[in-house]
């Protein structure tokens, strides 16, 4: 199972920056960098709610119908052109709200402060990725015919697994910082140096993209 860098590397991870850069005017680079942050921050957050029966139940449900991977067939056309399908859009919006919550102002405010676009552009590239990140997942719970939530936290897991180590225990840790089981809780205390907890997103990202 390929990691997340993997995926950005990959074909599909150049359709996916190409096809957001295009629709929000980003450049690739910075579009790239934002999908590199935020992309562990989704899938660590859905792992999270997996741990849940009835967040894994929801989960599966959703991979198992609307979220299947079919998705990943016809992804130029979606993409395509700097106009990506509205359908797409309104799905990422529905995503983003159920697994980050009201935490997703946060995230985006807090991917806008490493990475200098303004929330509303992070918002629409977010709302792009999610569909596909999820599409993904659902192609590789389709492939091992995941049916349960043990199996499910394993795929999840396995995909953040594609980090180092150390930045696979920060993201961890970032998703529910003060172990209240709050997703997301200290996203912005930490990438804004407030946090008393060391590490935080800066030495995650840091790790992450080498810098």
């Amino acid at each position: 199972m390929a990691g997340l860098l993997d995926l950005l590397n990959s074909d599909l991870g150049k359709q996916l920056i190409s096809g957001a850069s295009a629709q929000t005017g980003a450049s690739e680079n910075k579009t790239a960098e934002v999908l590199s942050m935020a992309l562990p921050v989704l899938l660590g957050a859905m792992k999270k709610n997996a741990q849940t029966q009835e967040g894994a139940s929801g989960l599966l449900g959703a991979l198992s119908n609307k979220h299947d991977g079919s998705i990943l067939d016809n992804l130029g056309s979606l993409l395509g052109g700097g106009d990506v399908d509205q359908s797409v859009m309104n799905d990422g919006a529905g995503i983003l709200g159920h697994v980050l919550g009201g935490k997703q102002p946060v995230v985006e405010n807090t991917l806008s402060q490493k990475t200098g676009l303004d929330a509303g552009t992070i918002g629409q590239i977010l709302k792009i990725a999610a569909p596909i990140l999820l599409g993904v997942i659902g192609k590789q719970t389709k492939q091992n015919d995941v049916n349960d939530s043990s199996a499910l936290s394993s795929i999840l897991g396995s995909m953040l697994g594609g980090q180092p180590k150390r930045n696979q225990s920060l993201i961890e840790s970032l998703i529910d910082a003060d172990g209240d089981g709050s997703v997301l809780d200290d996203v912005a205390g930490m990438v804004l140096g407030s946090n008393k907890k060391k590490g935080g997103l800066g030495g995650m990202l840091g790790g992450l993209f080498g810098k």
